[in-house]
């Protein structure tokens, strides 16, 4: 047992101490660091790919969700919970889709002992769950639009290697369904989903993205058109992170959607389908706003906004430390560091932690009734009032999370390369950027392109953007006439 504490007590120390590794020398070794130091999540649970999410974390992605779903019900999406298992029959009566999903699928056989007649899914997208009651409520031009949306989770049998919160074979997501009369309205609700992903992620979560059409070849198993956010992470590879899909009518009609239009005529709904992936966001918060001391949180999601370190146990400091808490009151969420630490590793340790403003409290300050406050955003230590304290907070509150979304799009911005052929390309993706370049198609006649950059570089083409950029000259893999201008990276 005494073995035991000593590691246990050795495994605390060695989190206070920071990163051992910098971000842009070993990102990868950055990355796992950061999440076991901060206490984001334990892989040690026992079944491989699965982990166990911890505080620190899911005080953070239960924010992410809030300001999601409010998008959502905003726009008047309406929430379901639907069961987690899907019927084997369900998943078949669309062929491409099932094809598509089939290799990740975990299958329930058996209740207890008994073999059950029908093979059950454990979802690994709810699109045949949803259609099937879709088939049911919908029945008039009147019930159009129809939008829901749930928060669940779904499981795909993953089987590259797994890393946590990036790649894993249960994620933690939402996902929304929307059925329309016409294919006009099913692109506007695409594009307003797009608009959702940069009112959200961009715009409170502080992540930069672009919003790609991914090449046919790349599509969502049964839809028609694609489009992805990529985030870009340090060491040059992206992460997907919201997809919007404009659906195959074979959905409609295999699931028997159908709606009585005001021409009096039957007619399938145009689907479309958006799933904000939240862990997999989660993942990015990390890496984009990360540095080498730990992590760092936009206001608005920070799991503790403020934490108060009183450099002692002494009463006066501890009493002091309640008060400016209840002053605080609920204009942030506020911890009070009552450990035993050295004053060091209390500031390592909430540094690491990513808390936007931490306030160090001694009695020096107490008696000059002054609070020294240190910025977690621009990593600066200063001293002010207390009678100053309430505007500070909401002054921070409101900078803070511009600042790191100002440094993320700037570096960001500054990882786009313009290449002319595979070796500008292959260049460009080792010095950690994303590949523009002109290309013959995005249609299938250009997947064979698109092989060669996956097999002789080592990329994917991630596709075009939104706003039409004119190609000009030839394609940088085959020399033949370009007809756009695509993305190319490496990916998660």
């Amino acid at each position: 047992m005494a073995k035991q504490g000593e590691k246990s007590k050795k495994d605390d120390i060695s989190k206070l101490k920071g990163l051992s590794v910098k971000k842009a020398e070993n990102f990868s070794e950055w990355y796992s660091e950061i999440v076991q130091k901060a206490e984001l999540a334990d892989l040690r649970y026992n079944v491989k790919g699965f982990l166990v999410f911890q505080p620190w974390s899911v005080l953070c992605m239960e924010k992410m969700y809030y300001y999601l779903e409010k998008a959502l019900q905003q726009k008047n999406h309406k929430p379901y919970w639907y069961p987690t298992l899907i019927p084997e029959k369900n998943l078949l009566k669309e062929s491409e889709h099932i094809a598509g999903f089939v290799p990740e699928v975990f299958w329930v056989t058996n209740a207890g002992k008994k073999k059950l007649d029908e093979k059950l899914a454990l979802r690994p997208t709810s699109e045949t769950a949803f259609y099937q009651m879709f088939g049911i409520w919908i029945r008039s031009y009147k019930d159009l639009p129809f939008k829901t949306y749930q928060r669940a989770q779904v499981f795909r049998y993953e089987t590259k290697a797994t890393r946590p919160f990036l790649r894993s074979r249960e994620f933690h997501w939402i996902e929304a369904h929307c059925a329309h009369a016409t294919l006009k309205h099913a692109e506007s609700q695409v594009k307003e989903d797009m608009q959702t992903t940069k009112e959200v992620l961009h715009d409170i979560f502080g992540l930069p993205f672009i919003f790609f059409e991914r090449p046919a070849w790349d599509k969502f198993p049964g839809a028609d058109r694609t489009f992805a956010a990529d985030v870009l992470n340090p060491d040059g590879r992206v992460v997907q992170q919201p997809s919007t899909h404009l659906l195959s009518q074979k959905f409609s009609k295999a699931f028997n959607v159908k709606f009585i239009d005001k021409d009096g005529k039957e007619k399938l709904p145009f689907i479309t389908c958006y799933g904000p992936a939240v862990s997999r966001i989660m993942a990015s918060v990390i890496i984009v706003h990360g540095d080498d001391k730990g992590l760092r949180f936009p206001w608005e999601i920070a799991p503790r906004q403020i934490a108060i370190v009183p450099i002692s146990n002494d009463p006066k400091l501890i009493k002091k430390a309640g008060e400016l808490k209840n002053k605080i009151g609920d204009l942030a969420s506020v911890e009070i560091d009552l450990t035993d630490r050295f004053p060091g590793e209390k500031f390592n340790y909430w540094e690491m932690k990513g808390v936007p403003i931490r306030i160090d409290l001694g009695l020096k300050e107490i008696k000059q009734k002054k609070l020294t406050v240190f910025r977690r955003d621009i990593n600066k230590k200063e001293t002010i009032p207390e009678s100053k304290l309430i505007n500070y907070i909401k002054k921070v509150a409101k900078e803070s999370s511009q600042n790191l979304i100002k440094q993320a799009d700037k570096l960001f911005e500054s990882r786009i390369k313009d290449t002319k052929n595979s070796e500008e390309i292959k260049l460009a993706l080792e010095q950690g950027a994303i590949a523009r370049c002109n290309f013959c198609s995005v249609e299938k006649d250009g997947e064979k392109c698109a092989e060669v950059i996956e097999k002789q570089i080592g990329a994917t083409v991630r596709g075009t953007k939104l706003e039409k950029e004119k190609a000009s000259g030839k394609c940088a893999i085959c020399n033949k006439k370009a007809k756009q201008v695509v993305y190319i990276a490496r990916q998660y």
